[in-house]
């Protein structure tokens, strides 16, 4: 009994917060009531009064099953099915809702609300059959024509492109999947047409984005091991559409939700051993082994350190880490090696370093480790070069992966010695090998004093005794590398003075030189990166144009392993780096205790790095930076992205030259370096779009939707812990797209950029202020923005009119602008003026009687605002005032060019004051 009359008391109270609007309690007591209840009839009422609350807080799923329990108990129980009814229509199950929407008018036959809605439902599920069905037609008739060898090509591009389309929405993907979409479009893929496939697999990716029963029932039926033949062919747009496709799949399957994890994660597991599989299969061809990589790269290590399961590197270092050093190992000049094209083993190399990154502890590590110990061992065969050459290579991929991991095998016993009798073989090819691993070997200083004293004469020997010039190279490169280990210091050198001008003088040589094959020309590349460290280096390579084009064009080609070396070089020529602070007081002790200090180059002052930049610009770096930015981000990582932003920061420093930048796509190159990367690349990214945003058609600097994009890295720059001139040239730039259209207006305002700008307005500093106040000058027109200037409880419409009264110029003209501009637009502000500060009237006199016309002008355009205002009492105070007499007197003047603008608006607010009965008329000048 009690325990009935309990539930009954919570009931009650469940139903007065539900009449009071307080949902969320009453949907408390109602749980609560159903816990305690016993009594079948009662506990219906309270499911279906708890329905209610659900259907209130748009929680459609609960509200139907709330409904469905009380239906349960009472099968004609009208309040409940039109509940169940209502919520089911908003969960898109049309034909259910009408079934019970036809019981509840079958028990209510003159109910008009039931009737209206049998009739609406009927009409929509009319409707919704009459889609489907046309869908399906369509669906049919796509397949049909693409699967007819007679039919013309361009109808079969127009129905490819029409069927990717219709995969991208939910609905579309479904009615292919009904129709028998996954069969069909197996048979395009089995045609082997490049068209047909890409379509095929383009359209497989929309069906598998975002739904996790589809993507895994299109899995099923093709099959993993389908899906790897079809990335394995030799083209590259279908390696890379499958591997969208195998992205696609991956984020459906493990995104969102992780309860019912099973049957995904063995899915998932299958996906990845395939792809290991594939890493280091004959049959697959080079683009298809790049995009496995690339695949396993981007899924395989954390996202983030703080996420606690790393179970995939494991099984990836376990299940196929020797493959990947496989890769590594390839020397494409001997017979019988992998298809690759020539990004493979770079990409290689990176996978190898975020596994090693991901791993958690050292006897983690201590395996990575011996796994490659263990595979180098297993290579090494002094009777066998190619075999040995094969170890030698692993360890030059190792190097430019996890360093430390290659760095420890090289001093292994007898691996040096290997080396150094590699070097004097007749071999072209052992030579090469072996001198490429000497210059991966020699990167961190610390640690190559072991190489340098077996190093440095080692490569002078070769450099000194070859002929062929491939080799040269190479030695040279390895000689620059060791050499440089001082940085951009002057006075730390370890050859001897102007031999580093030569070193560079030969590079460029090379470089220009279009009979030496692209590899090696590379390398002439990678020894600049490493000479251009000196600044009378860096000055001559920018004085020869034919070498800056030739290695532009270069940065231009397919080939994406020289990213790294280009971005040096240019980093190095503008100077963009990050500089140490020299102190006076440190220098001169340190001079006192004979320590080392180092110098700054002559050549490395300001007018210097000017004149480079020019010529960078004349040269045509931006085409060349544009095309940098698209690569892949596995070889674009994210340090290459932030020395591109660098560059890009020093070629827009000089206004004069944005226009150029713009013009060769630069604009739309930014773009990707300020959303992605590290935070000092993403902020030096947005404060060259800003410097470029702030004087470009934005229309023209950032084409298409792009323009959107641009906002967000912009607004971020206004936060306070940037430095004064990024929001400044923020401010700039938001000012110059606030004036472009209404929908950036919007976009700015939806970034949150509203209260920045409102605090900038109060700062000390003049320009900062006066920029704020002119960007705010131009959101005003937005409603938006006008909303909360009515709103009250701030300072904000005060702060305006005061900065009218400040005694400079364009800050006037910004904040009386804007003024002018809400008061025309909202009347009620007119009255609000007055109330924000007892100086409004001086202030606004002071506007009218302003020397600077423009000022004068936005001064009077407010007085007219307020004589045409809601508030009766505040023309005649105007009038009253000393106002009439300065628009009498302004308005009585004789037209004059340099001041029509404000003599204009007085004679247009004396009109008004005479309409209004206020002054009586008075003849106008003749």
């Amino acid at each position: 009994e009690t325990s009935n009359s309990n539930s009954y008391q919570l009931k009650e109270e469940g139903n007065k917060h539900f009449q009071a609007g307080e949902i969320d309690q009453a949907i408390e007591c109602y749980t609560k009531a159903i816990k305690v209840g016993q009594d079948k009839k009662q506990l219906a009422v309270i499911y279906r009064n708890r329905s209610a609350c659900y259907l209130k807080k748009e929680n459609y799923v609960n509200a139907a099953s709330d409904a469905s329990k009380a239906i349960d108990v009472d099968a004609a129980d009208i309040k409940a099915l039109f509940r169940r009814c209502q919520a089911l229509e908003k969960l898109g199950k049309l034909d259910m809702a009408f079934k019970d929407v036809q019981r509840c008018a079958t028990i209510e036959p003159k109910n008009k609300i039931f009737l209206e809605t049998l009739r609406r439902l009927g009409g929509e599920i009319q409707a919704k059959l009459k889609t489907t069905f046309s869908t399906d037609s369509r669906v049919q008739n796509m397949f049909d024509i693409l699967l007819d060898e007679e039919m013309e090509k361009d109808k079969k591009e127009k129905a490819a492109n029409n069927l990717i389309v219709l995969s991208r929405e939910d609905a579309g993907a479904e009615r292919i999947f009904q129709n028998n979409g996954v069969h069909l479009l197996l048979n395009m893929i089995e045609t082997g047409k490049t068209e047909m496939v890409l379509a095929a697999v383009r359209t497989l990716s929309g069906m598998c984005t975002g739904h996790k029963a589809r993507a895994m029932a299109i899995v099923n039926m093709l099959g993993v091991d389908k899906m790897c033949s079809i990335m394995a062919v030799d083209n590259e747009e279908i390696a890379l559409a499958t591997c969208n496709l195998f992205q696609c799949i991956n984020d459906s399957l493990t995104g969102g939700d992780k309860r019912d994890y099973g049957k995904e994660a063995s899915l998932v597991l299958a996906i990845l051993l395939s792809l290991l599989e594939m890493v280091a299969n004959k049959k697959v061809s080079g683009y298809g082994r790049d995009q496995a990589l690339n695949l396993l790269s981007k899924n395989v290590p954390r996202k983030s350190k703080k996420e606690k399961d790393h179970s995939r590197t494991l099984f990836t270092i376990d299940h196929g880490l020797k493959k990947i050093l496989k890769i590594c190992g390839q020397v494409p000049e001997l017979p019988d090696q992998l298809p690759m094209t020539e990004n493979t083993q770079l990409i290689a190399s990176i996978l190898l370093n975020k596994l090693y990154d991901d791993l958690q502890c050292d006897p983690e590590r201590d395996n990575f480790r011996d796994i490659c110990d263990q595979y180098i061992k297993s290579k090494i065969d002094p009777n066998n070069m190619d075999k040995t050459l094969h170890a030698i290579n692993t360890i030059s991929g190792l190097l430019q992966g996890p360093f430390d991991v290659g760095n420890a095998l090289i001093g292994h016993q007898g691996i040096m010695e290997m080396m150094v009798a590699l070097c004097s073989s007749e071999r072209e090819v052992d030579q090469m090998v072996t001198v490429e691993a000497l210059i991966h070997s020699s990167t961190k200083m610390s640690r190559a004093s072991f190489i340098i004293t077996n190093g440095v004469s080692l490569l002078k020997d070769i450099y000194k005794k070859t002929k062929n010039e491939r080799i040269k190279i190479r030695a040279l490169v390895g000689l620059c590398k060791l050499g440089s280990a001082g940085g951009d210091d002057y006075s730390l050198r370890q050859f001897a003075e102007g031999s580093t001008e030569k070193l560079a003088k030969q590079c460029r040589k090379w470089l220009c030189n279009p009979q030496i094959d692209t590899k090696t020309r590379k390398w002439a590349i990678e020894g600049l990166a490493y000479l251009t460290n000196d600044a009378d280096v860096k000055d001559d390579f920018v004085e020869d144009e034919m070498a800056l084009k030739a290695m532009f064009e270069l940065a231009k080609s397919n080939d994406k392993t020289i990213l790294y070396a280009v971005a040096c070089i240019l980093v190095n020529c503008t100077n963009c780096y990050d500089k140490k602070e020299m102190i006076p007081e440190l220098v001169e002790l340190a001079k006192f205790s004979k320590q080392h200090v180092p110098e700054q180059h002559p050549k490395d002052k300001k007018d210097f790095i000017e004149r480079r930049v020019k010529r960078l610009l004349k040269a045509g770096i931006t085409s060349a930076l544009a095309v940098m930015v698209k690569a892949d981000n596995s070889i674009l990582t994210d340090q290459t992205k932030e020395m591109l932003a660098r560059v890009f920061l020093a070629l827009a420093d000089d206004p004069k030259d944005r226009g150029t930048i713009v013009a060769q796509g630069g604009g739309k190159a930014l773009i990707p370096l300020a959303l992605e990367g590290t935070d000092a690349g993403k902020t030096k990214a947005s404060h060259a779009l800003a410097k470029i945003a702030a004087i470009s058609n934005p229309e023209i600097a950032f084409p298409g939707e792009r323009v959107y994009e641009v906002v967000r890295p912009l607004v971020k720059l206004l936060s306070t812990d940037r430095d004064g001139i990024q929001n400044f040239e923020a401010l700039k730039s938001l000012t110059n797209f606030a004036g472009f259209s209404e929908k950036l207006r919007v976009k700015i305002v939806k970034e949150q950029a509203l209260p920045d700008i409102e605090n900038y307005m109060f700062e000390e500093h003049d320009e900062i202020r006066q920029a704020a106040t002119e960007c705010m000058c131009n959101l005003v027109s937005s409603k938006e923005v006008q909303e909360r200037y009515l709103q009250d409880g701030n300072d904000k419409l005060k702060l305006l009119v005061l900065l009218c009264g400040e005694d400079d110029h364009k800050l006037q003209i910004a904040a009386a602008g804007a003024l002018a501009m809400l008061t025309a637009a909202q009347k009620k502000l007119c009255t609000k003026m007055t109330k924000v500060t007892t100086q409004w009237m001086e202030i606004l006199q002071r506007l009218c009687l302003h020397e600077n016309p423009k000022v004068q002008h936005r001064g009077l355009v407010i007085v007219l605002n307020m004589l045409n205002c809601d508030d009766d009492e505040l023309p005649k105070k105007l009038i009253e005032s000393e106002i009439l007499e300065i628009l009498t007197v302004i308005g009585k003047a004789q037209d004059n060019p340099k001041r029509q603008e404000p003599i204009d608006a007085a004679r247009a607010c004396l009109v008004k004051a005479m309409e209004m009965g206020l002054i009586k008329p008075f003849n106008s000048p003749s």
